[in-house]
């Protein structure tokens, strides 16, 4: 059975926006465990950093502080 090449673009678009979500989840708990909740000021650096690969965004969320997220960031 052949898939149609516009099956398979679908296909992809929603794998990647899946794992685009999934990142952003990520990226969010990271934030709410260490800050304890997700302010308007964390909400505006996430998109910012899922720009970056998940290692560094991973570890600038683990070793920063939320000054400096906001900071490097623009949130602040």
């Amino acid at each position: 059975m052949n898939l149609s090449q516009a099956y398979l673009e679908w296909r992809e678009a929603t794998l990647q926006e899946g794992q685009k979500d999934e990142r952003r989840q990520v990226v969010e708990n990271l934030l709410r465990v260490r800050f304890g909740s997700l302010d308007e000021e964390l909400e505006r650096i996430i998109e910012p950093l899922l720009q970056l690969p998940p290692q560094e965004y991973s570890r600038l969320l683990l070793e920063l502080s939320r000054e400096e997220l906001l900071t490097r960031f623009g949130g602040g």
